[in-house]
């Protein structure tokens, strides 16, 4: 018996979940779970279904085939793999390695449901932890003049390793523009502040300098605006007056490595749906 996950989103009206879930019943695809969401503001509707062939009478390629037509007709942009297809990971990481250390731990013991198929860095800091757990590590220096050549490199090992989701691990580089667009919903990146405050750089110390007693993570998509990309996972933690930006800092590490690990799980099960400059997410 194989499971499969089937998510979408489209502009909201009648009749799309009775054609939807009407199309599995009759091709006897048997659903398991299923979570929806009509945004009235945006007006688009949002589902994920996850379903098994235990009485399926045809096979997975003409199940698709009959279902495009459907996405046809809803002006539908979805996706549906076999539960078992695990999305392909690469994670970029500068020289702080807490996030690339718990999303290896994860992946090695099972608990996070993709495949990392590699770590790049513009830095030799974490070769030693990626080559340890049999990885590929690719060291590409960026400078102002070298920037261009590495984002197409980036890009090549992308594509050389059939990669869907690209990490940003604590990478401490600005990508293009131009790379932004290319990634457009398939690049995760971990900011170390509770977004939308302070963005950019040495958010702790900004924390820190306007004395809050909470400070969190974000995990959110790459956009070419700078820590402005839809938000996937948040959390915080309550902090007091006498921690320096030091204490925020090592306070804040471990939130975000839970958050970006959250984040790459809820992507990697497909529970993460684009809804403009905002997410659905399906926890």
């Amino acid at each position: 018996m194989q499971s499969y996950i089937l998510s979408f989103h489209c502009p909201d009206r009648l009749g799309v979940v009775a054609r939807s879930t009407g199309l599995f019943h009759e091709l006897g695809a048997f659903i398991t779970e299923i979570s929806n969401y009509s945004d009235p503001v945006s007006e688009t509707f949002h589902m994920r279904c996850v379903f098994d062939d235990r009485q399926m009478t045809v096979s997975f390629d003409e199940f698709r085939a009959r279902f495009l037509s459907v996405a046809d007709e809803f002006n539908m942009t979805f996706h549906l793999r076999p539960a078992t297809a695990l999305q392909r990971v690469l994670v970029c990481v500068s020289k702080y390695d807490h996030c690339l250390s718990v999303l290896l731990n994860k992946w090695k013991s099972g608990a996070l449901p993709a495949e990392i198929v590699g770590v790049v860095s513009n830095h030799e800091d974490c070769r030693s932890m990626a080559e340890w757990y049999g990885l590929p590590y690719d060291y590409l220096p960026v400078t102002r003049e070298t920037k261009p050549e590495q984002e197409a490199r980036l890009l090549e090992i992308m594509e050389e390793r059939d990669v869907d989701l690209l990490v940003l691990a604590r990478y401490m580089q600005i990508l293009s523009d131009d790379l932004c667009r290319d990634l457009e919903g398939r690049a995760i990146n971990i900011h170390h502040s509770f977004l939308p405050g302070f963005k950019g750089a040495r958010p702790y110390h900004q924390a820190y300098d306007r004395g809050v007693k909470l400070i969190g993570a974000t995990a959110h998509f790459v956009t070419a605006d700078l820590d402005e990309g839809p938000i996937i996972e948040q959390d915080v933690e309550r902090v007091e007056h006498h921690q320096t930006p030091e204490d925020l800092a090592q306070i804040g590490r471990d939130i975000e490595r839970l958050v970006l690990a959250r984040a790459v799980k809820l992507y990697a099960e497909d529970r993460v749906l684009l809804d403009g400059h905002r997410t659905v997410v399906f926890a």
